[in-house]
């Protein structure tokens, strides 16, 4: 038979509520009390049931990650970030709830019904519907983007706008004078995606910064869409020498078209990837790039989620900073 609560409140010599304060933590128990208790606990095999645990702290030990899986998203990115979560949270010992739709009901329930200690929430829009709603539930929130006003919420990502001003800058130093941003899909932007705005943004000011003529150009996650953005990059600057590539699922088909439009990287045509490092070592030729630290994003989140469950620390917004690595894509354009 199973060892209960009372066998170890029995064998400590103490109350059953005695027993239930020193697992939950909720009352200070004294430490010879509190010893017998924890003795009594080893010496019998007690192991309480998840469900009391929680209900004697009024934890849950899960937490929900609404992380929307829309047609016009890359699921291999987002999943890298799910995997950043789901592995900080056990070391948290917390379990993920995933949300693969961006309901404000299903949020909703699930903080209502006190299914979770805390919610991380990621493809965040300038003017996200969820900010609000989100900013008025009773557990802390967490969002893997940057909206334009958190409303009280922590916030983690990437610095876009710095990375596209870090791609900009190293294409315009190698001496680069017309330059061309390949970004994300027309859905992406017509949401106002934080993180694809900033990127446009930085990127617009890199070029600006350092005088030389910049273009942003759409992409959509496919072989056509790559090579429509290929082309009109070409049709709007039939000079240019260099690319900044911000999409993941396109950039081997954007590679493709400029070998097919006779525009050889590196020799006719320098190009930055955005994207994780094993994507762009994995290309035929390795491309220079700015990572996209999905797992290190993923685990900050976790951590500044039980921050605020454990310690009620103040809301925080943390920008990664990003990080460029030179490979063979890029180099000084043949005058």
């Amino acid at each position: 038979m199973a060892t209960t609560i009372d066998d170890v409140a029995r064998a400590a010599g103490v109350s059953t509520s005695t027993v239930s304060y020193v697992l939950s933590g909720k009352r200070p128990i004294s430490a010879p009390t509190r010893q017998r208790v924890e003795r009594a606990i080893r010496e019998l095999g007690y192991r309480p049931h998840a469900g009391a645990r929680a209900l004697a702290s009024s934890r849950t030990n899960v937490l929900a990650l609404m992380a929307p899986l829309r047609v016009d998203v890359n699921v291999s990115v987002i999943m890298q970030f799910v995997t950043g979560v789901v592995t900080a949270a056990r070391t948290f010992d917390h379990d993920v709830l995933l949300l693969t739709a961006d309901e404000i009901a299903g949020m909703e329930r699930v903080a209502n019904g006190s299914m979770v200690d805390a919610l991380v929430m990621m493809d965040i829009e300038a003017d996200d519907p969820r900010v609000p709603v989100l900013a008025g539930l009773s557990q802390p929130a967490v969002l893997i983007g940057l909206p334009r006003d958190p409303e009280g919420l922590s916030c983690v990502d990437l610095d876009f706008e710095a990375a596209g001003h870090l791609a900009a800058r190293h294409l315009a130093r190698l001496g680069h004078r017309q330059i061309a941003l390949l970004g994300s899909p027309q859905a992406v932007l017509d949401r106002h995606t934080s993180y694809a705005e900033r990127m446009i943004r930085g990127f617009t000011r890199g070029t600006s910064d350092a005088g030389v003529t910049g273009v942003v150009e759409p992409c959509e996650s496919s072989m056509a869409g790559a090579v429509d953005a290929v082309d009109r990059v070409l049709a709007a600057l039939p000079d240019v020498t260099g690319l900044v590539v911000h999409n993941e699922v396109a950039l081997p088909w954007v590679l493709a078209t400029l070998r097919e439009r006779g525009r050889h990287v590196p020799d006719d045509v320098s190009v930055v990837a955005v994207c994780p490092p094993d994507v762009a070592v994995g290309q035929a030729l390795p491309l220079t790039n700015v990572d996209i630290p999905a797992h290190a994003i993923g685990r900050v989140a976790v951590e500044m989620a039980m921050a605020r469950v454990e310690r009620s620390e103040p809301a925080e917004t943390r920008l990664l900073a990003p990080m460029l690595v030179e490979r063979a894509s890029t180099v000084a354009p043949v005058r």
